[in-house]
């Protein structure tokens, strides 16, 4: 499954430009909307792994169409130690097909859909897009650790 991952410049809550490219290890995750029910307990996993994360060499990207001041908020509610990046044009969400038709108690409508990648050296070892939020950061950890 291994293809190149196209890379991006985005802005953290800091105003600060993240390259993709800059990493080398990263798990990058598209979702919906801050402060959301299941964007919360997915982002909460995902804090509640971080050192086993850190510990592998992984650094973890957060994105979705919400602003820095949204991202900041979020971000300082739950004490998540990593990157949210703001991705208003939708633009990356769309380069990586995480933005598209989604159903919803029976609605189709388009949005951001929830998936991750696994990167590697700008290469994606594994993409996850039935993803479980409350279980997502053991899910993603299991995933790396069966790929080495």
């Amino acid at each position: 499954m291994i293809k190149n991952a196209s890379d991006f410049e985005l802005e953290d809550t800091n105003g600060k430009k993240i390259k993709l490219s800059n990493y080398k290890k990263v798990v990058l995750y598209f979702y919906p909307k801050d402060n959301t029910t299941g964007c919360t307990l997915e982002a909460c996993s995902l804090r509640d792994n971080f050192k086993e994360f850190k510990k592998k060499g992984y650094i973890i990207l957060g994105i979705s169409a919400d602003d820095k001041k949204s991202h900041k908020k979020f971000i300082e509610k739950y004490q998540l130690p990593f990157i949210l990046l703001c991705d208003t044009t939708k633009e990356v969400c769309k380069k990586y097909n995480a933005y598209g038709k989604k159903k919803f108690m029976g609605r189709e409508y388009i949005g951001i859909i929830r998936k991750t990648y696994i990167i590697e050296d700008m290469q994606i070892k594994q993409i996850i897009e039935d993803v479980s939020c409350k279980t997502h950061g053991e899910d993603i950890l299991k995933i790396i650790s069966k790929n080495k």
